[in-house]
């Protein structure tokens, strides 16, 4: 459009208020914050229209039910949390343009939330901001890594610190990064895993497990359980097995899957199965100290065992300690433990991968295999090891990591100066800020205020998780445990951001919502969330009463 051409006609600029239908219509309403709207144009004749669409709506009464939701957004909003930061000021391109420039330039397979995009341009500890300067309370903490908060002052200080140093210099040469910070991760673990290999994310790290697995039992055949999400490589993808992460491409070589433990929606599993304060809603006739489900689910291992392999040997068996992207499913009690153990029998490695789970954010332990009461042959970890910093980490015994000394392997950036120096001070913040105690304490708190909502709302099937490691599954009913719409999940999560509450979703069908925060949140924040979710699944019984 040429603006030469044109007229333009132009009023004071609102505050954003959420009116995402209003927005398509280019036409931004506020009736909350300012008793005023505007409209935004460049052709007269298009403000005709607008002007016109605007008089058909009022007169359905379309524009006094989103003022009225305006008004109600608004309100809940001004009971965020106090925070006191104030964000810098934005100046660089607008979300319209950044939003042109994705299309041009990035790649269409890089996935977003929501129908409208948030452009963020801050953070600070729990919470983020966005080009306008609206706060956020972030509940994802980038999706379970920002995990001692955004913008940590003793770990950006560390971090500048370290950049005033020396950024890179490969593994090549020596520097003391790496090597305190080796020591340091490795006090975290039980003998015997004491050796590092340094990479840059959650998929490298399950890649280099998986071929030193392989190098070292001599065998191909790998065990993972179905809903695991172990990365997203050409080879890790065979690990993943959850169908919308595939791509028509040959990754799983030997690999195979066995039936989820799921103690909500599988064959077996009952009220006492999971180490969670809030159990699945199904009847159990299980003893103290036995889990009949974990018995059952350990068949279907034997099975797997037995029929897919060679008789005499297998290579490995992976598993996240609680399933991170499959909606925060957790295990029977007992259950990783014997898979284990079978495993083993069978001459295989254990390896438990603690991308999402590790550094405190289960609350009980630094590390998530340690409440399956057991010690694996490999450890992998990324996302909270460096706060948001690319870093990822296979921690596992001497004798196993001897292995890559057979050939030459190398990682150009895997483990750099700025990395270690990074992760180095996010275990001292776990410490000195107590990050692991508020996960246990509030965590279970967070959980028990949720499972309110399940006991109030007929949508809500299950409220899982330990720790900040959570996640609420949405259904149809409570009594067919039919997946809930699309649609009507993405409502909620619409309404979530409106509130100014970011989380995340996941399951196979995207119908769980998962709360994964960084773990300096507060009580209050706690509460806020709490809150906003119960609006939001007010909203959705309001919706479809209509």
């Amino acid at each position: 459009m040429n603006p030469k051409n044109s007229k333009s006609i132009t009023f004071h600029e609102p505050e954003k208020s959420g009116c995402c239908k209003l927005r398509r219509l280019h036409i931004i309403l506020i009736c909350v914050v300012r008793p005023t709207f505007t409209i935004f144009s460049h052709r007269e004749s298009y403000c005709k229209v607008v002007c016109t669409m605007l008089k058909m709506l009022s007169r359905v009464g379309f524009i006094r039910t989103m003022a009225v939701r305006s008004q109600s957004t608004a309100s809940f909003i001004a009971n965020m949390p106090p925070c006191d930061f104030v964000p810098e000021k934005y100046t660089g391109p607008s979300h319209d343009t950044m939003k042109q420039l994705r299309q041009n330039h990035l790649s269409s397979g890089q996935l977003t939330y929501y129908k409208d995009p948030i452009s963020l341009c801050q953070g600070h500890m729990q919470y983020l901001y966005d080009l306008e300067g609206n706060r956020y309370l972030d509940m994802f903490a980038g999706i379970a890594t920002v995990i001692a908060g955004h913008c940590h002052p003793k770990i950006q200080e560390a971090t500048l610190s370290q950049m005033g140093k020396m950024w890179h210099s490969t593994n090549i040469y020596y520097h003391p990064s790496i090597h305190e910070y080796a020591e340091k991760l490795t006090s975290t673990l039980p003998d015997p895993l004491k050796v590092c290999y340094f990479v840059n994310s959650g998929s490298e790290a399950n890649d280099l497990a998986l071929l030193m697995a392989r190098l070292y039992t001599g065998c191909m055949d790998t065990f993972v359980m179905r809903g695991a999400y172990h990365g997203a490589s050409p080879i890790t993808m065979g690990l993943t097995s959850l169908s919308t992460w595939f791509f028509n491409y040959p990754s799983a070589s030997s690999i195979h899957k066995i039936r989820n433990a799921d103690p909500y929606k599988g064959p077996y599993g009952g009220k006492a199965c999971r180490d969670s304060v809030v159990q699945a809603d199904r009847s159990c006739d299980c003893q103290p100290g036995q889990c009949m489900a974990s018995e059952q689910y350990l068949e279907e291992v034997k099975d797997a065992l037995t029929y897919c392999a060679p008789k005499d040997k297998i290579g490995a068996f992976f598993a996240e300690s609680i399933q991170g992207v499959n909606g925060t499913m957790q295990f029977p009690k007992g259950f990783i433990k014997g898979a284990v153990e079978q495993v083993r029998a069978r001459g295989g490695v254990a390896i438990l991968d603690e991308v999402q789970t590790g550094f405190g954010r289960t609350g009980e332990h630094f590390w998530g295999f340690q409440g399956h009461d057991v010690i694996p042959d490999m450890v992998v970890m990324a996302k909270g090891i460096a706060n948001g910093y690319p870093m990822g980490a296979v921690v596992t015994t001497k004798e196993i990591a001897s292995v890559l000394s057979r050939a030459l392997h190398f990682n150009t950036f895997g483990g750099n100066p700025v990395a270690c120096t990074v992760a180095s001070s996010v275990i001292d913040v776990i410490k000195e800020d107590k990050l692991q105690e508020n996960a246990q304490q509030l965590g279970s708190y967070f959980l028990l205020e949720l499972a309110k909502l399940r006991d109030e709302f007929e949508i809500v099937g299950d409220v899982r998780g330990k720790g900040f490691m959570i996640g609420v599954e949405l259904v149809a009913d409570k009594e067919s445990k039919v997946t809930l719409p699309a649609d009507q999940v993405g409502a909620i999560f619409e309404d979530m951001k409106e509130m100014r509450v970011l989380n995340g979703k996941g399951g196979v069908f995207g119908n769980v919502m998962r709360f994964k925060p960084p773990m300096c949140v507060t009580k209050a924040d706690v509460d806020y969330t709490v809150a906003a979710f119960r609006q939001a699944l007010t909203n959705h019984r309001e919706r479809q009463a209509k």
